[in-house]
Parts: structure tokens; sequence; C-alpha cells
């Protein structure tokens, strides 16, 4: 039903900036919920940030003001800017999809249906 694909990964020095892609596949991508998660080798997975159909956000306190999610529903497309990135930032970070009613937490990675392969992001200090 929905494929995703993640993009823009790569390395970067402490304080630089990323801009990660998502890009999905499906007819009604436009009324689903997506958000970013990451995982760093040994730990659970994290949330980062959600996006509903209509464009409201929502983000971990450990990234607002960091980051930014946004969505081109016209293209089925997903991005996640990431500005002033710190070494804890390194992960891999998936996409995430669910369809926008089941009355569960966006932070709950259970709560999507759909994800992505990953992308690896690594900051150096």
């Amino acid at each position: 039903q929905v494929q995703l694909v993640e993009s823009g990964g790569g390395l970067v020095q402490a304080g630089g900036s990323l801009r990660l892609s998502c890009a999905a596949s499906g007819r009604t991508f436009s009324s689903y919920n997506m958000a970013w998660f990451r995982q760093a080798p040994g730990k659970e997975r994290e949330f980062v940030a959600n996006i509903r159909s209509g464009a409201s956000t929502y983000y971990a306190d450990s990234v607002k003001g960091r980051f930014t999610i946004s969505r081109d529903n016209a293209k089925n497309m997903m991005y996640l800017q990431m500005n002033s990135l710190k070494p804890e930032d390194t992960a891999v970070y998936y996409c995430a999809a669910r369809e926008p009613s089941g009355g569960y937490s966006v932070r709950w990675a259970g709560s999507y249906i759909y994800w992505g392969q990953g992308t690896q992001v690594t900051v150096s200090s």
C-alpha cells in the first residue's frame, strides 16, 4: 500500500546541517500521519518528529528548535531539516507512516504501520 524510502544521510561535523528526504508511494499518502524516528546501536527506537496531513507538527524535546519536519503531499515527499547537529544526533533515521486515526501517541513507534529502510546520520565532534 505505502512504501517509504529515505535519503540524505551522511557524515557531518557538529554544528552542521543535513536535510533528510522520504519518498512515499501510495494513493492515500496525503491522508497519512508521518513521522521521523531514529535508532542508535543498542538503543531503543526514538521518536523525533511528527507531521499530520494538515501539516501540524510535534517534536521531541531533544530536537525542538533545531529540526524542522515538513511534507509536500503533491510530491508524496516528507522532509527533515536538521540544523545545529550534535554528536548525540548520530543514529539511523527512519521515516514512518500511519493512518490518521487510531488514538495512539505519535511518539509510539508501534503505532506506525509503514517504515522506510533507514538512512545513517553521523555527527562528528
